[in-house]
C-alpha cells in the first residue's frame, strides 16, 4: 500500500459547520474510493504568506491515507480544483521517512506537542522545587560575637609639638 497526504486550505468565510462538512466530504470521498484514512488533522485558522483570492487567512486540513493504487487521486484533485470553497491543495506521496515523521509527530516526539510536553515537565519540576523550598529550613546559626575593637596604639609625641 502507498501512503499519501493531502493538505488543503478552506475559505475562512464559511461557517464552522460548512468548513467541517467540506473536510468531511473529502474524507468520505477518499474512503469511498477504497483508501484507508490513517489520520486527519485540522490545523485550524492560519495566516497565509500571501493573499489568495483576496483572503489573508485560511483553515488548514491535512488528511493522511493509504491506497493500493492511488488511481482516484487525479479525480480527487479535479474536485478540489472545481470546489470554490478550497483555496489551495497539495497532494504528496509519502516515503518511509515521511511516514515515520508523521507517526513521531502524532506521538508527540517532535513538533508543538513535544514543546507542550517539555513545558509540562518543566512546570512539574518547578513545582517540585517550590515544594522543597517551602519545607522548613533549619534556623540560621547566630552570628559569632564581635571582638571589641582595640584602640590604635598611642603615637609618641615628638619634641616639636
Amino acid at each position: 500500500m502507498r501512503n499519501h497526504e493531502v493538505t488543503f486550505i478552506v475559505d475562512p468565510v464559511l461557517s464552522g459547520d460548512e468548513i467541517k462538512a467540506t473536510a468531511q466530504a473529502y474524507a468520505d470521498l477518499i474512503k469511498k474510493e477504497g483508501a484507508q484514512i490513517v489520520h486527519t488533522d485540522e490545523m485550524g485558522l492560519r495566516q497565509l504568506a500571501y493573499p489568495i483570492n483576496r483572503r489573508t487567512s485560511g483553515v488548514y486540513y491535512c488528511i493522511e491515507f493509504q491506497s493500493d493504487t492511488g488511481a482516484f487521486i487525479p479525480k480527487m484533485e479535479l474536485s478540489f480544483r472545481r470546489d470554490e470553497r478550497i483555496m489551495r491543495f497539495l497532494t504528496v506521496s509519502l516515503d518511509k521517512y515521511g511516514i515515520k515523521y508523521n507517526v513521531d509527530k502524532r506521538d508527540g516526539k517532535i513538533g508543538k506537542a513535544k514543546k507542550r510536553v517539555s513545558k509540562a515537565a518543566a512546570a512539574a519540576q518547578a513545582k517540585k522545587a517550590a515544594q522543597t523550598k517551602a519545607a522548613p529550613k533549619p534556623a540560621p546559626k547566630p552570628p559569632a560575637p564581635k571582638k571589641a575593637a582595640t584602640p590604635p596604639p598611642p603615637v609618641a609625641k615628638s619634641e616639636e609639638e
